[in-house]
């Protein structure tokens, strides 16, 4: 798979979902030209099919299909809103390349305003859940100060372990990260993003270094979006209390997710790809 363009905007839907539980007018507005402009991208640089998913803020949205609607009508293209275990799937599937999997892997991927989960072996079905834990929803329930202060961080270290108690049962041989949290908090640590592995104690390091100076600093510092630094302290501790979870001492943090899995499904399996996502799970590649 090769990658023409990659381009990401921060849009702050799960915030607004969080605040007043739909986006409105002004932001669908927002979001759809957003959209739009991704699309006409890609068909320039020569997509036939286009697809856009939506997944927490739009799961949550109480104007999630007057979303659906005007994405559609304005793109010309589908947005499908994905369950948890859809994302949780298309993310595995971006991580393996659609390659079988041959030993238990936990693939982890840590939003704004929630998490999701998916374990998968060579045997097993696999299992995907969704907490609603997530960077963005942690912060603003427990940060007032910036940088966080080191009870703040012990709040949402301790919240963090006790809903990621619920995340599925596993033995995990490897635990794999994908999304903005996991990529952002290498950036913060050089030897991090060498390798791209985070261990307890890097994460810790990490979260040294972002209580040492406020998130505009952080961002300037660590080319991080400035609202991504302000929520990455409960990033780490997420990222923390899986460890913890899994008696882990490390993640792989990936540079695919959903995006490349959702590439490589729609590729494979045409228009029926949400009906066949449990068995692609488990690769279909050689």
């Amino acid at each position: 798979m090769q990658v023409l363009v990659d381009e990401s905007v921060f849009l702050g839907l799960g915030s607004a979902i969080e605040e007043r539980g739909y986006l409105g007018r002004a932001a669908r507005g927002e979001l759809a030209a957003t959209l739009v402009r991704y699309a006409d991208t890609a068909r320039r640089l020569g997509a036939v099919d286009v697809t856009f998913l939506g997944t927490e803020p739009i799961r949550r949205a109480a104007d999630a299909d007057a979303i659906v609607h005007e994405v559609g009508i304005a793109s010309g293209a589908p947005l499908h809103v994905v369950s948890h275990e859809e994302e949780a799937y298309l993310t595995l599937i971006g991580v393996t390349e659609g390659m079988p999997v041959t030993h238990e892997t936990l693939v982890v991927d840590v939003g704004g305003g929630s998490s999701e989960f998916c374990v998968v072996d060579a045997v097993r079905p696999p299992r995907a859940t969704g907490l609603r834990i997530g960077s963005a929803m942690l912060t603003g329930r427990f940060v007032t100060h910036d940088p966080p202060s080191a009870a703040e961080v012990s709040a949402m270290r301790a919240a963090a372990v006790a809903v990621v108690r619920d995340a599925p049962d596993a033995d995990p041989g490897e635990v794999v990260a994908v999304g903005g949290t996991a990529s952002n908090l290498l950036k913060v640590l050089p030897a991090a993003a060498l390798d791209r592995t985070l261990t307890r104690s890097r994460i810790a390091e990490v979260q040294a270094i972002l209580a040492s100076e406020p998130a505009a600093a952080a961002a300037e510092r660590h080319l991080i979006n400035p609202i991504r630094a302000r929520i990455l302290p409960a990033g780490g501790a997420i990222m923390d209390a899986i460890l913890d979870r899994y008696g882990a001492d490390r993640i792989r943090v990936s540079e695919a997710g959903v995006r490349e899995g959702t590439i490589l499904v729609v590729a494979h399996a045409g228009p029926a790809w949400r009906d066949r996502l449990t068995d692609l799970a488990h690769g279909w590649r050689t």
